[in-house]
């Protein structure tokens, strides 16, 4: 089974450039989507080329902001949208799909934004979101997919030094969160298989031509329950996809 995550910066955007070609090429049986800035009716439009395939998402309340999607060729035994708290189920940033052998959470997590206003938030989130994960845990091990909107450690952006506790996605509260996923008993899943790799991002700023010199951030992640580990055969970064700002990560079963 090939599962793949993808930031796409608008669905409907993406949908006029090479989007369902891919899709083809990559020849995946699950893809979730973040950022797809669409309601669900709209959603559902943009995704009409695609027959044979279960469609899912969850869309913020504000219209054309955030929001996240599955498209599944393997139908769920259970679909569930949100982490059950009120204050962080506006956005449609969590939309989970439950199968025989383990859950499936694919999540856009907030961005602590340019001027870090909602750094607060996100740190109220990363605990609530762990602690959802945790009680999903109970019943079975957890896939987790998506944009986490952090780099985790060093090697995880190109210019650590200079982005450390300055900048969203480097900020020391930022990386206590994912911390707390890693020592909670998740795992990343490219890191645990390649734990050396350098130059491996999966965003890049539309500033500076930074996607050409691959100047970018690994910001998205599979991370799994760690007792789920040995079902894992590979974990990618596909750097070659267009798009988005954003190129696909995914794993094989």
């Amino acid at each position: 089974m090939k599962i793949l995550s993808w930031n796409v910066n608008g669905l409907r955007a993406i949908a006029k450039k090479t989007f369902f070609t891919d899709l083809e090429l990559l020849g995946t049986d699950i893809l979730c989507l973040q950022e797809t800035k669409a309601q669900e009716h709209q959603v559902t439009e943009a995704l009409k080329p695609l027959n044979g395939h279960h469609i899912y998402s969850n869309s913020a309340v504000k219209p054309g902001y955030s929001g996240t999607a599955v498209i599944t060729k393997i139908k769920p035994l259970n679909v569930t949208k949100g982490i059950n708290k009120d204050e962080h189920d506006t956005e449609g940033r969590v939309l989970c799909l439950e199968f025989e052998n383990f859950f499936l959470v694919n999540v856009y997590v907030p961005n602590s934004g340019s001027e870090l206003k909602r750094l607060g938030y996100r740190q109220d989130w990363d605990k609530a979101f762990f602690d959802y994960l945790k009680n999903l845990e109970r019943s079975k091990p957890v896939i987790v997919c998506g944009d986490l909107n952090v780099a985790h450690k060093p090697i995880d952006l190109a210019h650590p030094k200079a982005n450390y506790n300055k900048y969203a996605g480097y900020m020391q509260e930022e990386i206590d969160g994912m911390d707390r996923f890693i020592e909670g008993g998740l795992a990343d899943t490219f890191r645990h298989l390649y734990p050396d790799e350098i130059e491996r991002y999966s965003w890049w700023s539309y500033r500076a031509g930074a996607r050409t010199k691959n100047v970018g951030w690994r910001i998205d992640y599979f991370l799994v329950s760690k007792s789920f580990l040995p079902s894992v055969k590979n974990a990618f970064i596909l750097e070659n996809i267009t798009g988005s700002d954003h190129c696909p990560v995914g794993i094989e079963l």
